[in-house]
C-alpha cells in the first residue's frame, strides 16, 4: 500500500490499535491560538487585548457573580471549578501528548477547559499564562451557553459566544428576566452591553437537557476513537436502579444532602442590585467528590478578589505556612527579614490572609461535603470473625455500595483508589499483622508499588482495593497492567499499525481493557483477613484496627507522569505528599478479640468511630 495511506489511515485512527497507543510519527498538538503580539504592538498591551476580546465572548465566572453569589461561591470550590488547575491533570496530559507524538490531541484535554479550546490555546502550557477564564476549567458559560443536544461527545462542545448580555441556557425560561426587565426603577440593568448600568443577559432560553442525565454524559462517559472505554459514570448510571425509577445525576449531585436524593433548597437565583428575585428551586454547584485541591489557596478556589490583588506567580511568593500576615507574625517579624516586592507592605500581607482565611473556610466546606458523599458510596457492614483460637486468627469485613445510582468508585476509575487499611496489635500494643499501609512514596503495596517492584518491601496480598486496572497488549503480543493505557513496543522497532479487525469481531478494543474491581450499585463485597499462628504472641485481646480510606490517584501516577514536569513549579514530591495527606478517611473503627474460639459478628456501622490517635505502623 502507498505509505502516504498507511500514514493518513494512521492519522485517522488517531489511536490505532489499542489504548494510546505510542506512535512513530509526530504530529504536533493543537495550538493555533498565538500570543504573539503583533510586530510593533508592545507584548502587554497585545496581551491585555487578548484577554478582553476573549472575556467579551467568553465571560468569565466572575462576571456571573455579581448577579449569581451563591451559585459562584459553590462552584468556585467544586470540581468542575479545579478541572483545569489540577497539576496532576495537566502532567498526564502533557505525559499522553509525548507518549504518542501528540496524536491525542485535545482528546483529554477538552472537557477540562471547553473555553481554552474553543479560543485554540495550546494542549501544552502552563495555568499561569492561560487567559483567566480557560482556566476556570468547567466555568459557568460551559453549562449555560451550550445550546444543542450533544449526546457523549468526551467534552466537544462549541460554546456561544457573546458578551454578558447575550442570551444563556438554563432550566426553566425566561419569565423571571422578563419581570426584571419590566421594573427599570427596582433593578436598573440594561441588556445593551455598550450602555451604563448593570448588564444582564438579554434572554433566557430554555435548555430541556439541562435536567436531565445526559447532559451530564457530554463529560462523562469517555469512550477513545478505537472504541476504548475509559470512564463509564453516566453508562453505569444508565444501567442502575436510580435511572430506572427516574432518578436522575442532578437529584443527588445538585441538592440539599450530597450523593442523596433529598430535594432541593428553594431562594432566589439572582440578586441583582441588592434585590433579590422570585423564589424558585435551586440547585447546588459545589459538586463534591474523590479530587481535592493540592494547589495554592491563593488561586484556589477561584476568588476574584484574590486575582485582583496579586498574580498566581505572585501568590506562589507568598508563605502562607510561615503565617503571613497574622498578628502572630507581624509583631515578632525581625527588622532585616526580606519580602518578595509584592508582598513588602504589611497591609498587603494582612489582605491576602483575608483571602486565604476565606478560603480555608471554602476548601474546609467541600471538605465536609466530599466525606459525606463518599461515605453514601462507601459503606461498612459487618465484621464475621470465622476463626478464633491459638492457631490464628481469620475475618472478614464487608464492605458495601450505598448508592443506586452508580458503581463505585465511578468515573476515571482505574486511578481512583478507595483501600482498607487494617492492623491487630497484641495486649501489649505490638503490632502483629498489617495490610493497607503505605510505602516510602506513599502508595499500598501492590504491584505498582516502586518498593514493591525493586523487591525492597513484599507485596501485600491480604490488600483490599477497588481500584480498577489498565491491561494493555503490547504492540509485538502479550498483555501487562499498566498505570496508564499506553501500548509499549517490547522489541526496538518503532513502526505502529492499525489493529487487524474490526472492534466489533470481539466487542471490545484490541489494544487495551480495564479490569474492573469496583462495586455496582448497592452491591457489598468481603474484605478477608487471615493471622497466623506464627503471628500470635498470647491469648489476647487482640485490637482490630479498620480504616476505610478514599484519595484521588495514587502516587504511582506522578512516578509515570513526572517526565512532562508540574505547573506551578511544584516538583514529584510536593505533590506525591499533597495527594498522600489529602486521602480522606471515611471510617475508623477498632474492634477487640480474644482467643476464646467464639465467632461474633459485629455491625461495624453502629459501631462509633475510634477516638484513638493514629499513629502509621
Amino acid at each position: 500500500m502507498n505509505p502516504q495511506i498507511v500514514l493518513l489511515l494512521f492519522l485517522l485512527l488517531g489511536l490505532a490499535g489499542g489504548g494510546l497507543v505510542r506512535a512513530a510519527v509526530s504530529v504536533a498538538p493543537i495550538s493555533s491560538f498565538s500570543m504573539a503580539a503583533p510586530k510593533g504592538q508592545p507584548m502587554d498591551a497585545y496581551a491585555e487585548h487578548a484577554k478582553l476580546f476573549v472575556d467579551t465572548q467568553y465571560p468569565p465566572a466572575a462576571a456571573c457573580r455579581t448577579c449569581h453569589p451563591n451559585q459562584y461561591r459553590q462552584w468556585s470550590v467544586s470540581s468542575h471549578a479545579y478541572a483545569q488547575l489540577s497539576p496532576v491533570f495537566n502532567a498526564m496530559q502533557a505525559t499522553i501528548t509525548k507518549l504518542t507524538s501528540g496524536a491525542n490531541g485535545d482528546f483529554c484535554i477538552r472537557c477540562h477547559t471547553q473555553v481554552g479550546m474553543n479560543i485554540g490555546e495550546s494542549t501544552y502550557m502552563s495555568n499561569m499564562d492561560r487567559n483567566p477564564t480557560s482556566r476556570e476549567g468547567v466555568t459557568c458559560i460551559v453549562c449555560h451557553r451550550v445550546a444543542e443536544d450533544y449526546g457523549k461527545v468526551s467534552g466537544r462542545l462549541p460554546l456561544q459566544a457573546g458578551d454578558i448580555t447575550h442570551n444563556v441556557y438554563g432550566p426553566t425560561g425566561d419569565a423571571e428576566l422578563k419581570r426584571v426587565l419590566s421594573m427599570p426603577d427596582t433593578y436598573r440593568v440594561t441588556t445593551n452591553f455598550a450602555e451604563a448600568g448593570r448588564k444582564i443577559h438579554s434572554d433566557i432560553k430554555k435548555f430541556f437537557q439541562l435536567t436531565e442525565p445526559r447532559f451530564c454524559g457530554n463529560c462523562h462517559d469517555v469512550t477513545l476513537e478505537n472504541g476504548f472505554r475509559l470512564e463509564e459514570a453516566y453508562s453505569s448510571f444508565k444501567n442502575s436502579k436510580s435511572a430506572h425509577t427516574g432518578v436522575s445525576c442532578q437529584d443527588c449531585h445538585m441538592g440539599l444532602i450530597p450523593g442523596k436524593v433529598s430535594g432541593y433548597a428553594t431562594g432566589p437565583a439572582a440578586i441583582v442590585g441588592g434585590v433579590p428575585t422570585t423564589p424558585r428551586k435551586l440547585t447546588n454547584h459545589m459538586f463534591p467528590g474523590p479530587d481535592y485541591s493540592i494547589i495554592c489557596r491563593g488561586f484556589f478556589p477561584h476568588n476574584d478578589k484574590a486575582a485582583a490583588l496579586a498574580t498566581m506567580r505572585e501568590w506562589l511568593t507568598f508563605d502562607d505556612k510561615a503565617g503571613w500576615g497574622t498578628d502572630a507574625f507581624e509583631n515578632n517579624v525581625p527588622k532585616d527579614y526580606k519580602f518578595p516586592p509584592r508582598w513588602a507592605s504589611v497591609d498587603d500581607r494582612y489582605d491576602a490572609r483575608a483571602i486565604l482565611d476565606d478560603q480555608g473556610k471554602l476548601l474546609n466546606d467541600v471538605f465536609q461535603a466530599r466525606l459525606a458523599i463518599l461515605r453514601v458510596g462507601y459503606q461498612l457492614g459487618d465484621l464475621v470473625v470465622e476463626k478464633n483460637s491459638d492457631n490464628g486468627l481469620k475475618f472478614k469485613i464487608e464492605v458495601k455500595n450505598g448508592t443506586p445510582g452508580h458503581n463505585v468508585p465511578t468515573g476515571f476509575d482505574a486511578e481512583r483508589i478507595s483501600y482498607m487499611q487494617v492492623f491487630v496489635t497484641d495486649s501489649n500494643g505490638r503490632l502483629v499483622f498489617k495490610s493497607g499501609d503505605l510505602d516510602p512514596n506513599g502508595d499500598v503495596r501492590d504491584l505498582h508499588s516502586t518498593y514493591v517492584h525493586n523487591g525492597q518491601l513484599p507485596l501485600d496480598e491480604d490488600l483490599f482495593t477497588l481500584q480498577s486496572r489498565f491491561i494493555t497488549s503490547n504492540i509485538r503480543g502479550g498483555d501487562q497492567e499498566q498505570v496508564l493505557a499506553i501500548n509499549y513496543s517490547i522489541d526496538p522497532l518503532p513502526f505502529i499499525r492499525p489493529t487487524t479487525f474490526a472492534v466489533n469481531f470481539t466487542g471490545r478494543p484490541a489494544g487495551a481493557r480495564i479490569q474492573r474491581r469496583g462495586m455496582e450499585p448497592l452491591t457489598s463485597r468481603w474484605a478477608e483477613y487471615a493471622v497466623r499462628k506464627s503471628e500470635l504472641t498470647g491469648p489476647g485481646p487482640y485490637k482490630v484496627r479498620i480504616r476505610l480510606k478514599s484519595g484521588m490517584v495514587p502516587v504511582n501516577l506522578i512516578t509515570e507522569i513526572k517526565v512532562a514536569g508540574f505547573d506551578y513549579g511544584m516538583s514529584p514530591r510536593q505533590v506525591a505528599d499533597a495527594i498522600r495527606n489529602g486521602q480522606a478517611v471515611l471510617y475508623d473503627k477498632e474492634v477487640n478479640l480474644a482467643l476464646d474460639g467464639t465467632k461474633p459478628k459485629i455491625n461495624l456501622a453502629n459501631l462509633a468511630d475510634t477516638t484513638e490517635p493514629y499513629v502509621e505502623p
